[in-house]
């Protein structure tokens, strides 16, 4: 079975579930809407293009948030590797934050930086960064240490022994790194959004939750799960099938 096949399988049988639950009648139907309900109330954010501004507005926080992420816990990664000290010294730092959850960021971020857009890029930063950085130090320090000795040996040394060698060879780790920092991402700002109240997927939840409307918060919901299938499949995944294929994980087809 083809890729999207089980996922379209899947999805209708998520779909029937709901609908078998919703025709039980357990829940009144404002509290627990049924599919159409919902549906309809997608086509109505759509038409009023409500939801195409919560989306501009959320990918333009998630890209920014992600890449400073990335580019931050890179880089730190890679320090903590090369130094064994440096990784002494934060290595604890780097894994108590992150296993921190992000949103116990958000007093901090309104103190230190006000009500404002820069609070939910902390709060999304602080969530993946640590992750990334980990995963980037992990990766590097698991290479084998043959490649390491066999490229000095060659004359391999500085940014050249890391560009041509370390890096490569830590690329699947750093890739496995890069997709838990991107859904820390998502959930770091997906919570912030829905504190902070700026638009974006989280104002369109805390409406529907303030107006109880019960099918605009499980269609919002039905977007985010959505968005983020579709980043992971679309970029993540494909990576990933594509490095597995180079080091010969993988056969291609």
């Amino acid at each position: 079975m083809a890729k999207w096949q089980a996922t379209a399988l899947s999805a209708a049988l998520l779909l029937l579930v709901w609908q078998v639950a919703a025709w039980t009648g357990s829940w009144p139907r404002y509290v627990f809407p049924w599919p159409e309900d919902v549906i309809l109330t997608l086509w109505r954010l759509l038409t009023t293009r409500e939801l195409v501004v919560a989306l501009l507005h959320t990918l333009k926080r998630i890209s920014l948030g992600f890449a400073l992420s990335a580019s931050g816990g890179l880089l730190l990664g890679l320090c903590m590797a090369r130094s064994r000290t440096l990784s002494d010294l934060l290595g604890p730092v780097v894994q108590g934050l992150q296993s921190m959850p992000s949103i116990c960021w958000y007093p901090l971020a309104v103190l230190w930086i006000g009500w404002n857009e820069g609070a939910l890029l902390f709060v999304t930063v602080s969530g993946a960064l640590f992750a990334i950085a980990g995963a980037t130090e992990s990766g590097v320090r698991n290479i084998p240490p043959g490649y390491v000795r066999a490229a000095a040996t060659m004359g391999a040394r500085g940014w050249q022994l890391y560009s041509r060698v370390v890096l490569p060879a830590a690329l699947p780790s750093l890739l496995t790194g890069m997709r838990l920092g991107w859904s820390f991402a998502w959930r770091s700002l997906m919570a912030a959004e829905l504190l902070f109240l700026n638009l974006g997927f989280g104002h369109l939840l805390a409406m529907g939750r303030d107006m109880g409307d019960a099918a605009q918060v499980m269609a919002v919901i039905v977007v985010i799960l959505a968005v983020g299938v579709l980043v992971d499949r679309a970029c993540f995944s494909r990576a990933e099938r594509a490095v597995r294929r180079r080091f010969g994980y993988e056969m291609s087809a």
